[in-house]
């Protein structure tokens, strides 16, 4: 099966942000979710990304795939796994690109078999200099 994409929600910088209803989970084997690359020659930016994600009746494991190299060159340090517990939201991040980016500059989330219903949400915090 294919994987969902789950677009950025971006906090605005020096003002609130609405809160986004988030992608609906793809929990099971071969499913997930990917965090696409923002364009051509782009790529996800796991040190501003923040996961939040929701979990109905059912908890269960929530995994942040390794990268591949050369782009993740701490990818031998493996997947983040994450537990949830039933009824719960769990914050997850940020992440080092060196860790979790895919060649193509995107990062993939696995969801447990059974954990639903839920919600994932990215979110993009700004950085300036």
């Amino acid at each position: 099966m294919a994987r969902t994409a789950v677009a950025y929600s971006a906090f605005t910088y020096n003002a609130s942000t609405a809160d986004p209803a988030g992608t609906a989970l793809n929990a099971g084997t071969g499913n997930g979710h990917v965090i696409p690359a923002a364009g051509p020659g782009a790529q996800a930016e796991p040190e501003k990304t923040l996961l939040r994600v929701v979990v109905g009746t059912t908890g269960g494991n929530i995994t942040v795939k390794a990268g591949t190299q050369p782009l993740a060159i701490a990818s031998g340090q493996g997947d983040l796994v994450v537990a949830v517990a039933n009824s719960a939201t769990a914050w997850i991040g940020p992440f080092d690109s060196g860790r979790f980016l895919q060649a193509d500059g995107s990062m993939l989330v696995d969801v447990a078999t059974g954990v639903v219903p839920g919600t994932i949400t990215a979110f993009k915090v700004p950085r300036h200099a």
